[in-house]
């Protein structure tokens, strides 16, 4: 129904851990959209032009709109919707805790364990959306006009090295990010020792948080 709004940040409001306001500026009407946490930290300046991409749902008879950055985050989104038991609420925290690609990526990888650091999202639900969604997301991702990196530990080891990432504090995005680095920078091989991933990543990490 409505595809995208291009207009002002009026203000930006966190209301809950899981629930952030845009309002936007169109015409001299202001328009209320859920949007993204990762969304909400870039528009910081009052007054700035955006184009939001945007779902129109109505719920209990309530009309809501939901605002992301890129039609693909958009579109992911309403695939993310489609699975059983998942909300709004649900999808939102996913796209929160990965980026669009790396979030495809988990999903057509069948990464549950990467999938869960989401908020709300337990085993079960990440199992279901890695089920429902691998073959759609296969043939979506191709005409999103993006490609799955396939960078990374060996499927054997990844769960492993991902789990002492986080047990040392490190988000969902911080891992993916960093294991992709050391893939594609540091060339470390798939079937590499758990230790040098580790100790790679970690290093990559901490010159991130120095530069910062």
């Amino acid at each position: 129904m409505i595809s995208y709004l291009k207009g002002l940040v009026a203000g930006v409001q966190t209301i809950s851990p899981n629930r952030t306001i845009l309002t936007l500026e169109v015409n001299s009407m202001g328009y209320d959209l859920q949007i993204p946490q990762r969304l909400g930290r870039q528009l910081t300046t009052i007054g700035q032009e955006v184009q939001i991409f945007t779902h129109y749902q109505i719920r209990e008879e309530v009309p809501l709109l939901y605002g992301f950055a890129s039609p693909a985050e958009r579109d992911l989104f309403r695939h993310l919707l489609t699975v059983s038991g998942i909300g709004a609420a649900s999808a939102i925290a996913l796209l929160d805790t990965l980026e669009v690609p790396d979030l495809v990526q988990a999903i057509i990888a069948a990464n549950t364990q990467i999938l869960i650091q989401a908020p709300g999202v337990g085993k079960k639900t990440a199992e279901r959306i890695c089920l429902e969604l691998k073959s759609k997301l296969i043939e979506w991702r191709k005409s999103a006009g993006f490609f799955v990196a396939t960078g990374g530990p060996a499927p054997g080891i990844l769960e492993e090295v991902q789990m002492t990432l986080f047990a040392l504090g490190y988000t969902a995005h911080e891992v993916s990010h960093a294991l992709h680095v050391v893939s594609e920078n540091i060339g470390l091989t798939k079937d590499a020792y758990v230790e040098d991933w580790i100790k790679q990543a970690i290093a990559h990490l901490s010159s991130t948080e120095v530069e910062s």
